[in-house]
């Protein structure tokens, strides 16, 4: 007990919120792009500083490239970069106008004869990649690749005609999976959380809901992990939670999961967050730049998706 007259302990500080603790994980390792991004998304930072720091990533065909996408090392222009940057733009409110119309001019002139993207092309031989993307010569089609790019170009109101082919593809893509693999089936509910025609959409959402429990593809009690197989080429630790698919409460892939698989899978989610204030890349590691510029496209996403959902992460 202590002695009359002694002085009050101090009081014991807070714990720092998780924003605060990825705050200055973003500042010490992100690249400029994320760091902008951050400072948009969370600190009440400007459009235009996004847009500035994402255009030196864009090459003089309209496309993107330089490791936007950190497993695609290079200047050359990729699908998998011009997606990002798409996602980038549509998040700032910028997914429109002259500058995606040059881009659909870009993903036109590296389209596949069925009008739909290849996932990586060859044009990216000779520079780094990881080992889990291949690079050939006359790449299929790939919904992997062409959904996410349709469904951001419906959702913000562009049309162009490269659109109508890459659609067609999306749809019978889509209603023709029948054994898939989360990336792909986030592939799906990308076009489909935006396809123009909703009782399709609905109709496909609800079919793939479905194949994703019949075949465990999503890990719905992230104690119990044995539980759920890990995708052939995948990394050990490489499960996808209910979260990764509906990434907000009003994607379509919602319906898949209960209120309580939701719940676990968000609060697993919080749990993931890593002592330097990070989150962690869960699929396979192959070059220590990627891994490091990965990680706060990571951050920044998680935080996004846990006040989709309403938990507070201040």
């Amino acid at each position: 007990m202590a002695e009359s007259g002694a002085s009050p302990l101090p009081p014991t500080p807070e714990a720092p919120s998780p924003l605060a603790r990825a705050e200055q994980f973003v500042w010490l390792t992100a690249r400029v792009l994320e760091q902008r991004r951050f400072a948009y998304h969370f600190l009440g930072g400007g459009a235009d500083a996004v847009e500035t720091a994402l255009s030196a990533y864009r090459n003089e065909d309209d496309g993107y490239g330089h490791a936007l996408e950190p497993d695609l090392r290079g200047p050359v222009s990729q699908p998998l970069h011009t997606a990002h940057a798409l996602r980038v733009l549509a998040s700032i409110g910028r997914c429109g106008g002259q500058r995606v119309e040059r881009v659909c001019r870009y993903l036109t002139s590296v389209s596949t004869p069925d009008g739909a993207l290849p996932a990586v092309h060859p044009s990216q031989r000779g520079y780094p990649a990881a080992p889990f993307v291949p690079i050939v010569d006359d790449p299929p089609s790939e919904l992997l690749a062409t959904g996410p790019v349709v469904g951001l170009l419906h959702r913000n109101g562009v049309w162009h005609a490269w659109l109508f082919r890459a659609t067609d593809f999306c749809w019978q893509a889509v209603e023709s999976l029948e054994k898939s693999h989360p990336y792909e089936i986030q592939a799906a509910v990308a076009f489909l959380d935006s396809a123009p025609d909703r009782p399709r959409a609905e109709a496909a959402a609800d079919r793939l809901g479905r194949l994703v429990r019949e075949q465990r593809l999503a890990a719905l009690d992230p104690d119990h992990l044995e539980a759920y197989p890990v995708a052939p080429g995948y990394a050990p630790r490489e499960h996808h939670f209910p979260h990764d698919y509906a990434k907000t409460p009003d994607s379509l892939a919602r319906a898949w999961f209960t209120d309580a698989e939701m719940t676990r899978s968000l609060e697993f989610l919080v749990g993931l967050q890593q002592e330097d204030g990070g989150w962690p890349v869960l699929w396979r590691q192959w070059a220590p730049s990627a891994a490091l510029e990965a990680r706060p496209v990571v951050t920044i996403e998680a935080l996004r998706t846990l006040r989709a959902y309403g938990l507070s992460v201040d």
